[in-house]
């Protein structure tokens, strides 16, 4: 007899010894969680996440040891409508000052400072403490703004600057994270409930899911120690660990229901779920796993920890789905099914047959009916209509959402608009960094002064403060620093312009003559336009190796060359297809008020790359475990035309509900407030949409219909002894004979 594979003989363990699967699945996630609590979270720095020019300009500043610049909040004075009354507004700005000196947290009221056209008035507040935390802290200023406001009705008083922002977004997104949760799981157990027609059976899934991701967040936390943590981390991982951990549970607890149905014991029910079904989890979560790894090719921070979070989730989801699953599966019996929900249980029962086999509804053998009596029309039709809507990808624009893009549904953001209409300066900004020998720093001022001066009758350049160019110099006179204003948004044409007038004419020009300097231009603008180069350097290279281990694993894994190349091919069209649909509704202004969003006529510039390998690993769940069911009946000996229609009839019930599951909870996604949420929930939902239905329903059953007995063609290599080249796994028949009645195709 030939040894069992050891997702067998780990299920066999933990069926016949349920408790103690249980008890070492309860203190591992205990251990992982306490000891990532205690480890403490090591954040990615600044210079971690450098990238580009900009990134070499981050990492001069941070070399200059400026010190940390103290926190500054503003109080912004404006007329309701009309003119500035300014003997009024001066009032205003005098009782703002006397009332913030007396609250604690301010360092320092400055004078008020009018606004070059007259509209403002800006009183600068000082915070003391902390400046990484003044958003924590800013409530008792907007609190002593709201009392001037009411002593001054005629008048807008309004606090406005990074703490106040900042606080109001973490406001609005803490609550939109807090909805976000409260309905996902809710919606979730839902659709288990429905897709299992009882409350313990959609339980299951749920804790699997749950537990997996409290234990990776725990790992990931100890790792960040290795691989600086991203703040999105955690957020991934839930996102990631629920849709993985959902998927296996389902696919794992719907075959070994079968099996019981059939007649077998609970322990046999498991062992057979665990060969078939269990050997599908550890393919896809490898598959996954690979896919991830490939953002370790970006060599970027954020992206390794991305990369770092998402594969911990999913090897912890596998080791549950092969240990704790086949324990609670054999402890719970025949309760998994309880307490039944009536008529939902009607309607999720399976019928078998005489034989102990399914038999199939009338729905699936409807859709799949196409694809198997004329697979080339179908083939034909479902991919042009795919590629159709992968063409607008090709116009894809990547830019990093800007201040502009943040929600305006809070009094900081919309005093924000006023704060930038009213004094440019306070805008978008290009940082000039320079660094020379500390006894150039008198040559390296004049030049930027100079460099200052010549930007101030551009029109893409703000107008210089009457104060003169804002120019620091390092403690140590190597560092010279000019913050250069453009009154154009982050992602704008104009501000693109000006920060390439910079560095290709105006920064060469003044610098170029001075011996020994190195210099760059940073921020707002140059980031994104550096990111999204470089996301667009490395997008091959990400692809390209997650393209090739994934054609080995699967080569290797169904013995067939022909399954591997149509599985990339399939995903990659699925990918492509999210890709042009995300460009069609982001990129243009149709669906704002649909979306609630405002078009900033780009993609997000880490959306494609991260979106890439998070759907073809996702899509790979779905991929694995259909094949592996038509593998199985191929190996039984049926002809693939029939095998076809049985693998795809037999999984398609567990496949709908996983991607229901999926695109339920990345819709709530859709729903939150920032743009870069909206289009990571857009593109998630639509991919795994398209890929449960016209990939896995039409396109793929047509293609392997087309190639037939080819379809399991491999090298002599990689075949079994005595198995034909063409013929596949014991396949008697590659005639590719009609699917009979049985399979409800005719």
């Amino acid at each position: 007899m030939r040894k069992r594979p050891v997702t067998v003989r780990v299920a066999r363990w933990s069926a016949e010894h349920p408790w103690r699967a249980l008890a070492l699945w309860v203190v591992f996630v205990a251990v992982c969680f306490v000891g990532g609590s205690a480890a403490g979270l090591q954040e990615a720095k600044s210079d971690d996440m450098a990238v580009g020019e900009s990134g070499r300009a981050t990492v001069m500043i941070e070399e200059g040891k400026f010190g940390d610049e103290a926190a500054v909040d503003n109080v912004l004075i404006t007329a309701r409508s009309g003119a500035l009354d300014r003997p009024a507004a001066d009032r205003a700005a005098s009782d703002t000052a006397a009332k913030l000196r007396t609250v604690a947290g301010v360092a320092e009221v400055g004078k008020p400072v009018p606004a070059t056209d007259g509209s403002a008035l800006l009183v600068p507040i000082t915070m003391s403490g902390d400046p990484e935390t003044a958003s924590d802290r800013v409530e008792p200023l907007r609190a002593a703004t709201a009392e001037v406001q009411k002593a001054h009705p005629e008048l807008r008083v309004e606090q406005v600057g990074g703490p106040s922002i900042g606080k109001a977004l973490d406001d609005t997104l803490g609550a939109d994270f807090k909805r976000a949760e409260l309905l996902s799981l809710p919606v979730t157990l839902a659709i288990l409930i429905i897709a299992f027609g009882a409350l313990i059976a959609a339980a299951v899934p749920v804790l699997l899911a749950l537990s997996s991701v409290a234990a990776a967040i725990g790992l990931s936390t100890l790792a960040s120690h290795l691989v600086p943590a991203n703040e999105s981390t955690s957020s991934i991982i839930l996102l990631i660990g629920m849709a993985v951990g959902i998927d296996y549970s389902l696919f794992y607890v719907r075959r070994e229901r079968e099996e019981r149905a059939k007649g077998r014991g609970h322990v046999d029910a498991v062992e057979i779920a665990a060969e078939t079904s269990g050997h599908a989890v550890v393919v896809s979560g490898f598959a996954v796993i690979i896919a991830m790894a490939g953002l370790f090719l970006a060599n970027d921070a954020i992206f390794s920890s991305l990369a770092v979070g998402s594969i911990l989730v999913v090897a912890v989801a596998v080791i549950g789905s092969l240990t704790v699953l086949p324990a609670l599966l054999s402890k719970l019996g025949r309760w998994v099914d309880r307490p039944r929900v009536p008529l939902l249980w009607r309607l999720t029962a399976r019928r078998t047959g005489p034989d102990g086999q399914q038999l199939p509804g009338r729905f699936w053998p409807m859709v799949l009916r196409p694809a198997l009596r004329s697979p080339l029309v179908t083939l034909v039709i479902s991919a042009g209509l795919l590629l159709a809507l992968a063409a607008p990808a090709l116009s894809m624009q990547l830019k990093f959402p800007g201040t502009e893009d943040l929600p305006r549904t809070t009094p900081a953001m919309q005093a924000y608009d006023r704060l930038t209409a009213a004094y440019p300066s306070n805008g978008t900004n290009h940082t000039v960094v320079v660094r020379a020998a500390a006894d150039q720093a008198p040559a390296v001022k004049a030049a930027l002064t100079r460099l200052a001066e010549r930007t101030a009758d551009d029109r893409l350049f703000a107008p210089l403060e009457a104060s003169g160019p804002d120019i620091e110099v390092s403690p140590d006179n190597r560092v010279t620093v000019l913050d250069v204003a453009t009154p154009f948004s982050t992602r704008s044409d104009e501000a693109v312009q000006s920060l390439d007038l910079l560095r290709d004419k105006l920064v060469p020009a003044e610098l170029g003559a001075i011996g020994g300097v190195e210099y760059a231009v940073g921020g707002g603008v140059a980031d994104s336009e550096d990111y999204a180069a470089h996301v667009w350097r490395k997008l091959p290279v990400v692809v390209g190796f997650v393209l090739v281990l994934t054609f080995l694993v699967m080569a290797w894994t169904f013995r067939s060359v022909v399954v591997a190349l149509t599985s990339i091919l399939l995903n990659l069209l699925s990918a492509a297809a999210s890709y042009g649909l995300l460009v069609v509704v982001f990129q243009n202004t149709w669906a704002e008020g649909l979306l609630g969003f405002t078009s900033m006529g780009a993609i997000v510039t880490w959306l494609p790359l991260f979106l890439f390998v998070v759907l073809f690993g996702l899509s790979m769940d779905y991929h694995v475990f259909v094949v592996s069911r038509i593998r199985e009946a191929v190996l039984r000996g049926v002809p693939t035309r029939e095998a076809v229609a049985e693998g795809i009839t037999g999984s398609a019930g567990v496949v709908s509900s996983a991607a229901l599951v999926m695109v339920a909870v990345f819709s709530i996604f859709a729903t939150l407030s920032t743009i870069d949420m909206k289009q990571l929930g857009v593109g998630l939902a639509a991919a795994i949409l398209l890929d449960a239905t016209i990939i896995r329903a039409v396109v793929l059953p047509s293609l392997m219909t087309l190639l037939g007995s080819a379809n399991w063609w491999a090298p002599r290599f990689m075949r079994g002894p005595g198995r034909h080249a063409a013929a596949g796994p014991a396949d008697p028949d590659p005639d590719d004979r009609p699917a009979p009645e049985l399979v409800g195709i005719r």
